[in-house]
């Protein structure tokens, strides 16, 4: 069974928005976009809205799909969905999450980020999404 996973890519002024996962649970200390797994009978969109209110306590509107990967592990494969957001309300604070930074490109190589984040990270760091990194 493959469990679909929405991650949001949050940018403001310059940099993108990243979370740190938290102590105790898979992965626990790694660096990611945040976001989540999808509950039944929920849209993509609605998965990561959902999640990242939970997750960081914002509300943001949910825009175009930038980048899919699929990930097997030993015991599950996670199918991850990467969409563009704006920031609506709220300012990002840790609340599911251990900690939060805000980064530009060239900083992502100084964070540690799960597997299956590896070729969004690769495109980021290329610059290939960087015209992304403009918007406010």
């Amino acid at each position: 069974m493959t469990i679909q996973v929405t991650a949001g890519l949050i940018f403001r002024g310059g940099k993108l928005l990243i979370t740190q996962r938290p102590e105790g649970s898979h992965l626990a200390g790694l660096w990611e976009m945040p976001g989540g797994k999808q509950a039944p009978g929920e849209t993509l969109p609605e998965c990561l809205k959902r999640e990242l209110h939970e997750e960081l306590g914002i509300e943001v509107a949910v825009h175009e799909l930038l980048h899919e990967c699929e990930h097997k592990y030993p015991l599950k494969t996670v199918k991850l969905h990467f969409f563009r957001c704006t920031l609506l309300r709220g300012e990002p604070r840790p609340i599911q999450c251990e900690n939060l930074a805000w980064v530009t490109a060239s900083e992502l190589s100084q964070y540690e980020f799960p597997p299956p984040d590896a070729s969004l990270i690769e495109s980021l760091r290329r610059g290939e999404l960087l015209h992304f990194f403009q918007f406010p």
